[in-house]
């Protein structure tokens, strides 16, 4: 995507708005959740994934309850 977007007061949050040829790229449409991915280049969107989000879920709350042997892994 080449183009530029620009972000805008929506109700008392600000947004933007994408294109309908890249919400087909990413198969999603109005109503669609959307992961947001934080990567060393900027902002990463991918389509939701319930499966996906569920193993995440689980892998977070088994690094939070074991988090003191994992730091001591890491040393």
């Amino acid at each position: 995507m080449s183009d530029t977007l620009t972000v805008r007061k929506i109700g008392n949050s600000h947004g933007v708005i994408l294109p309908k040829a890249e919400l087909d790229k990413l198969g999603v449409g109005e109503g669609d959740k959307l992961f947001v991915v934080h990567t060393p280049g900027g902002l990463r969107l991918t389509a939701y994934d319930s499966d996906f989000a569920k193993a995440m879920e689980a892998a977070r709350d088994f690094m939070h309850r074991h988090r003191d042997s994992l730091r001591e892994l890491a040393k």
